[in-house]
């Protein structure tokens, strides 16, 4: 019988390669949408309605997968984007949304799922976190914050998740090339404001950032992480994916705290 998989933002970028890789590998993919008239879909994909900051979408969703598949057996928690902002301009309302779709709506997605994984004993949940998830840079402390917390989740979830027979797994992607900075990047008014304190910062900073992701590879290799933690048992816990991960995740381990502050300085030119 196939694996029933269910991917939250699965509608571009990263999520739509995953929905279609692993699809055309047999597994049946429920595309998580916050198109609320996200339906049907071609051959193993089937597309559905799920807007991970409200609790109601979500309930319904899974109960439609139980429905329909009576099991859920990979969720990955795809669904996520970047504030960009100093700490000090950040609004209330930006703070929240960054948080209630990178992290709380995880954890709700994640706890709808986890009484049919924990009644079959069997289960694979896949975060989609980032390098930043284990390291700083400017004007992205709000999100930094999130990928923590995301990895914090994971590092935590797994001894609860351990007598069940459910795996819990973080993929650490680096900059590909998708609509990222044009669909998951919001910018605070004041940081981009020309006479903001933090110009020179932002005038800096900003064309490195979008230049990565503007031409960066695709997230292919995304998706064969992903089909990799969910075909190996023994599969790592966290997953380094893309120049930036598995350049900086390793060597924020090899560094003290000064020293790989040192590096990230003079690389990207701080």
């Amino acid at each position: 019988m196939s694996k029933v998989v269910l991917i939250t933002g699965a509608t571009s970028g990263m999520g739509a390669v995953t929905s279609k890789l692993l699809a055309d590998n047999g597994y049946i993919v429920y595309a998580g949408s916050r198109d609320k008239s996200a339906a049907g879909g071609e051959g193993n994909i089937k597309n559905i309605y799920i807007d991970v900051t409200k609790t109601d979408s979500i309930k319904k969703a899974v109960d439609t997968i139980i429905q329909n598949e009576g099991k859920v057996d990979v969720l990955v928690n795809n669904a996520g984007y970047g504030l960009l902002a100093t700490l000090e301009d950040g609004t209330d309302e930006e703070i929240f949304n960054q948080f209630d779709v990178n992290v709380f709506g995880l954890i709700k997605t994640t706890r709808e799922v986890l009484p049919y994984m924990r009644e079959a004993k069997s289960g694979t949940i896949i975060n989609i976190s980032s390098f930043l998830g284990k390291m700083g840079l400017p004007l992205l402390s709000h999100y930094n914050a999130s990928k923590y917390a995301v990895e914090g989740i994971v590092d935590s979830l797994r001894f609860e998740t351990l007598p069940f027979g459910i795996r819990v797994h973080s993929v650490q992607a680096g900059l590909f090339g998708t609509n990222f900075v044009k669909k998951g990047l919001v910018a605070n008014a004041k940081t981009t404001n020309e006479d903001s304190p933090y110009k020179e910062l932002v005038a800096h900073f900003v064309p490195i950032v979008a230049k990565a992701i503007n031409e960066g590879p695709s997230p292919e290799p995304i998706a064969d992480a992903i089909k990799m933690i969910i075909e190996d048992e023994n599969a790592p816990i966290a997953v380094p994916v893309g120049v930036e991960a598995t350049t900086f995740v390793p060597m924020r381990k090899e560094l003290s705290d000064e020293e790989f502050e040192l590096k990230i300085k003079e690389t990207f030119g701080l």
